[in-house]
């Protein structure tokens, strides 16, 4: 009878630590807000050894990762990674959208309080997120057991990442230069964050002038340093290095660091704090991490695709990155851990840069548009009110209000709507979103654009850009990029996955980026998350 409860308990011990086995350590979601996909090759031959070099040399490298929905934006980015969803079913229809006869930020909740500051940017929960994420999902699969932590400088991206269970999320306090959270998460913030913030890193950091890494001349894979494409930090200071960091904190305060390379390092300082503060990876049970890293996009918008300042932001945060896994195979050891390294969305060519080159691109000013569009309904109408409320995401929102106080059909409206926008050479197509399938739109396009509506928070009209064009406002001298629309320049991100149980290799087969969390998910032998239509890749979860 001893013999055989030995043996049952021998058994017993071997179960748990094969079970124990079936999850990594730790993982860890590295988004790198406005990161093309072509940067990896763009500047390859620049990168050390121990960044993406380490990430493409030891990892999967999914070549041919699409948004496959419209419109690309940082917020919808960074839930389509987590839940394996689109806007259609998660929720999240863009930085902003509307809900409930109000135009709300996505993140944004006045039932809960600041924590770690007085300011209003603790005001902040994942409560408008629909689906659950791969966090969520491995919180329920470990009867909570699995921490998981959310950073990045950008509120959105800390905390729709982190999910709905989340132990924490934290981001950036402009009026302090502190990271915060919100009484959502907890009532005070941990002693770590608190010793983090008092080292006021972030003020060290806009106390040193930004100057490139290597010689200004060996950056050939940009236009010259002071070419005509890039926004000025300040009125009357020139956009060339090195950028005199102190003297414009001095007129913007903390916020500037989000635009700044040091916010990269920031970031990841504050991840690793993390990372040690919560023991993560140290528990018996998989823990998670997720990091945005958001300079990256301030910086894309503000100085374009090809300048000197986002080769050396991208050469600065190869080195940030090779420092993070560093960190990563000290506290949890190379092989336990997971790691993979995405982009909520890309980023298009400045349009004047374009058109020096000799290559199609014109700017679209939505608000003229949206103001021309109006006055034409009055007057077809006979009526004073505004029938279409405002544009946002490509999209136009009806003024359901004014409509139905005019005593007039929305569906009339809409279809008025869309004949007149059809006559702007701006746009390929313009589609009733409730009448999609009748438009004469390619199937891939389609697809994308009934992926990212929303029918309670998405506009009732779509207008899909002719390619290389974007939307700029009433600005003749184009200057910086955006992002938010279907083409690849915004749309192919990359996908690279490393670490415990990844294969080495390589596909050009397209995956999208909702395949992510599906991946993760049957890596972790975990539920996929509530609105996940994303499958699995085969060559890496098999």
């Amino acid at each position: 009878m001893k013999k055989n409860l030995f043996t049952l308990f021998c058994l017993s011990v071997l179960a748990m630590s094969v079970f124990a086995q079936a999850r990594p350590k730790l993982v860890v979601g590295i988004v790198v807000d406005q990161m093309r996909w072509d940067y990896l090759m763009r500047y390859q031959s620049r990168y050390g050894e121990g960044g993406f070099k380490r990430l493409m040399k030891n990892g999967f490298n999914c070549e041919n990762c699409q948004i496959n929905y419209i419109p690309t934006i940082t917020a919808i980015g960074h839930t389509s990674v987590y839940t394996g969803s689109v806007p259609s079913i998660h929720g999240i229809a863009g930085n902003s959208f509307w809900q409930d006869s109000a135009w709300v930020y996505c993140t944004g909740d006045k039932s809960v309080s600041s924590v770690g500051t007085d300011s209003e940017q603790g005001k902040m929960s994942p409560h408008r997120l629909l689906a659950t994420t791969m966090t969520d999902e491995l919180k329920l699969a470990t009867n909570f057991r699995s921490k998981v932590i959310g950073v990045s400088l950008k509120d959105r991206a800390a905390i729709l990442p982190a999910g709905h269970c989340a132990d924490a999320a934290y981001w950036f306090d402009s009026k302090t230069g502190n990271f915060i959270s919100s009484t959502y998460y907890m009532k005070d913030l941990p002693q770590w964050a608190k010793d983090f913030n008092n080292q006021k890193l972030c003020h060290k950091y806009l106390s040193e002038k930004w100057e490139t890494l290597y010689p200004v001349e060996t950056y050939v894979q940009s236009t010259a340093d002071d070419a005509p494409y890039e926004y000025e930090y300040m009125k009357n200071m020139p956009n060339t290095f090195p950028y005199d960091v102190p003297k414009i904190y001095k007129e913007t305060g903390p916020e500037l660091i989000k635009s700044v390379p040091a916010g990269m390092k920031l970031t990841f300082d504050m991840a690793k704090a993390a990372l040690e503060g919560e023991s993560l990876g140290k528990h018996d049970d998989c823990d998670f991490l997720a990091v945005s890293i958001s300079p990256s996009d301030y910086v894309g918008h503000q100085f374009g695709v090809n300048a000197v300042e986002t080769e050396d932001t991208y050469l600065r945060l190869d080195f940030y990155l090779a420092d993070f896994l560093k960190a990563l195979d000290k506290q949890v050891g190379n092989g336990n851990y997971i790691v993979f390294l995405t982009a909520d969305h890309a980023g298009a060519h400045n349009l004047s840069f374009l058109q020096d080159h000799g290559i199609l691109g014109e700017p679209c000013d939505m608000s003229g548009i949206t103001k021309a569009l109006n006055k034409y309904l009055q007057e077809e109408y006979k009526v004073e009110s505004k029938l279409i409320l405002r544009n946002g995401n490509y999209q136009f929102f009806i003024n359901h209000q004014a409509v139905a106080d005019a005593g007039l059909k929305e569906k009339d409206v809409v279809k008025k709507s869309v004949e007149w926008l059809k006559r702007d050479n701006h746009f390929a197509y313009v589609a009733d979103m409730e009448d999609l399938a009748s438009s004469s739109i390619p199937q891939t396009i389609r697809e994308r654009a009934v992926n990212g509506y929303n029918r309670l928070r998405s506009g009732a009209i779509q207008v899909i850009l002719q390619p290389g064009s974007y939307g700029t406002g009433a600005k003749k001298n184009i200057k910086g990029t955006t992002h938010g629309c279907w083409n690849p320049y915004d749309a192919h991100i990359p996908c690279i996955f490393m670490g415990w149980n990844i294969p080495k290799g390589y596909t050009n087969r397209e995956v999208h980026i909702t395949d992510i969390a599906a991946t993760i998910c049957a890596l972790l032998h975990v539920q996929m998350p509530s609105g996940c239509i994303g499958e699995p890749i085969e060559a890496i979860a098999k």
